[in-house]
């Protein structure tokens, strides 16, 4: 199931419904893995093609020259690598001592013109009475060259006052705008940092855990084909392998994804019928159900049921209560767990006849061989979910006799 998903790069929803958390980020991790696999054999296919099959230039067409480094590839010039490039915080500053500059011209200008305009009332109310007053003409001169020079004073006075305001102004500003530019980037800082550092973790964390359950799983594949290989090389008996299984025949619709290339995928046909049909050819024959001794079906086993049904049952057990139920949704069986503070289900893949979680390495002959191994191994590192207690039937009627008649 799994390979043909990853050959497809499709799931179907009726299937996504039925993983769990942690089997959704596993396919999501494979299925990543697949693109950039397809990706990199693409680009090697490209550049070998291209390689291989040169163009010939036409003389005619305009075509640009990169220029060269030392190194004689295309020269990149980076912003901020080489030592006459200012740095981000110089970059910054220039900026903010502009907008201070440009902000304190605007009120340097404004009280020169107030300035300007005092004066002009206060001079020339002052020559006019020195007019209205004089009666020679020689101290009416006079009078007007005192107050031209006084008033030139006055200016002189007022211009040095305005730059001085407008220097101030602008050291004020200056450091107004960068006191609020460093604590928004001291914010920023801050908050990237603690969420970069909690996006870290979080993915060793998982990383770890996957690692761990990968090489854990992959000791339990290894020990348990050494215990095959030497059952068999001493003569151990033999099981006696099932029928094969029917071949599937499935009426199956399809839909067209992309129009444009013609892709179609197989649709969902997993009614109740389907489904015990399915179960009665293909699995009844590996005597799916049943205890380990395949002398009677095991307690833990339960028929067609949802989601919410196989919930109510375990809710009425402890954390560790466990049952195997068949899906109503797609073709194959999901182990629902009772955990401490909720409920977690996790898709059994039934194909290429054996039995294994998705996303795991380790297969089974049997559903019985999969709870027994997983009664004494977590499924997850993680979380820990190790099948203590199986979940039985309700004492109105079992949920499985359609699928045994």
């Amino acid at each position: 199931m799994l390979q043909q998903i990853l050959t497809d790069m499709f799931i179907s929803p009726e299937l996504l419904a039925e993983l769990s958390e942690e089997q959704k980020q596993v396919l999501f991790i494979k299925m990543r893995e697949e693109q950039v696999r397809r990706w990199k054999d693409r680009e090697a296919r490209l550049e070998k093609e291209d390689a291989t099959l040169k163009k010939p230039k036409k003389a005619s067409v305009k075509s640009v020259q990169w220029l060269a480094g030392m190194d004689s590839d295309v020269w990149v010039w980076v912003m901020g690598d080489h030592p006459a490039d200012q740095s981000y915080e110089q970059i910054c500053d220039d900026i903010i001592a502009q907008r201070a500059a440009r902000q304190a011209q605007r009120e340097a200008e404004e009280l020169r013109v107030k300035k300007e305009a005092e004066l002009v009332k206060r001079f020339s109310s002052v020559l006019m009475d020195s007019e209205l007053q004089s009666w020679k003409e020689e101290v009416a001169r006079q009078e007007v060259a005192r107050q031209e020079k006084r008033e030139a004073e006055e200016r002189r006075r007022a211009e040095e006052e305005v730059r001085r305001v407008e220097q101030k102004r602008k050291q004020e500003i200056y450091m107004d705008l960068r006191e609020v530019r460093e604590e928004r980037d001291d914010q920023h800082w801050q908050d990237s940092l603690r969420k970069s550092k909690a996006a870290d973790l979080r993915r060793r964390s998982i990383a770890k855990q996957t690692r761990d359950d990968h090489r854990r799983q992959s000791v339990k594949a290894l020990e348990r084909g050494r215990v095959a290989a030497v059952t068999k090389a001493f003569g151990g008996d033999r099981p006696v392998l099932p029928p094969k299984p029917k071949p599937r025949n499935l009426t199956v619709t399809s839909d067209t994804l992309n129009p444009k290339q013609g892709l179609q995928r197989t649709l969902s046909t997993s009614s109740r019928e389907h489904i015990i049909r399915w179960f009665q050819e293909e699995q009844l024959p590996f005597r799916a159900g049943f205890q380990k001794d395949q002398s009677r079906i095991a307690s833990w086993f339960h028929g067609i049921i949802s989601r919410q049904e196989a919930e109510d049952l375990l809710s009425e057990g402890e954390p560790g209560h466990f049952l195997v139920r068949v899906s109503e949704r797609i073709l194959g069986y999901v182990l629902s767990y009772r955990c401490k503070d909720e409920f977690k289900h996790f898709l059994i893949d039934a194909t290429e006849g054996c039995y294994m979680l998705l996303g795991h390495q380790i297969r089974f002959t049997s559903l019985a061989e999969l709870v027994e191994f997983h009664k004494g191994e977590p499924i997850t590192m993680s979380g820990g979910e190790q099948l203590l207690q199986p979940c039985g039937q309700r004492p109105s009627g079992v949920d499985y006799a359609d699928l045994f008649t």
